[in-house]
């Protein structure tokens, strides 16, 4: 049985994932991150870092190669834009509301020695332009992946990958869906869309 993780956040995008007939339990991180996340009241997402390991395999789902430009929304610190940047050479651009997260970024991207690549943009994710990107990962929620959806399909060009940690988009149809345990009981689901022509 498929392993269901969510977090229950207020206000307006207060969120309570459900499935007819299975039961789950939020994980330990998450559902700290979420209690942060409504004492602040000021982010869409709560900041939950993504394992070294599973950022390494979302890179690869998405076959970063040379020339690809990545964009990483709600970026954190920074830690896929730096591993996409040292690892495979390429532009990689985050966007983080958190002032915290992009001090912790530019520290980052300063150790692993990655400055002339690697940009953090303090920006609402929902107002990004993706078109220059070639490869997008996000970290989200299921609604903010919704939100988010009509700009990849309007905005990135046909073949654009784009890789989501956790959380699909509805009705899209993942090219690929692949599930990684990170040595915890927290499963992680990963999911690799291509960018259609002429998709609305």
């Amino acid at each position: 049985m498929k392993n269901i993780k969510t977090v229950l956040t207020a206000g307006l995008f207060s969120l309570a994932i459900a499935i007819a007939g299975l039961a789950f339990e939020p994980s330990t991180a998450w559902a700290q991150a979420a209690q942060k996340y409504n004492d602040e009241g000021k982010k869409i997402v709560p900041y939950v870092p993504t394992p070294q390991e599973v950022v390494e395999r979302m890179l690869e789902l998405a076959q970063v190669k040379k020339g690809d430009v990545v964009y990483d929304l709600g970026s954190g610190d920074g830690r896929i834009v730096v591993t996409a940047a040292k690892k495979y050479g390429v532009k990689a651009i985050g966007f983080e509301i958190d002032p915290e997260r992009i001090k912790e970024s530019a520290e980052n991207i300063k150790k692993a020695g990655v400055g002339d690549l690697v940009e953090i943009r303090q920006q609402d994710i929902r107002t990004v332009d993706l078109s220059p990107a070639t490869v997008l990962t996000m970290y989200l929620l299921p609604e903010v992946n919704l939100m988010i959806r009509p700009n990849i399909w309007k905005q990135m060009k046909p073949g654009s990958r784009v890789v989501s940690h956790d959380f699909d988009m509805g009705d899209w149809k993942p090219l690929k869906t692949e599930q990684i345990q990170d040595g915890s009981s927290w499963d992680h689901t990963l999911y690799l869309w291509h960018v259609e022509a002429g998709k609305k």
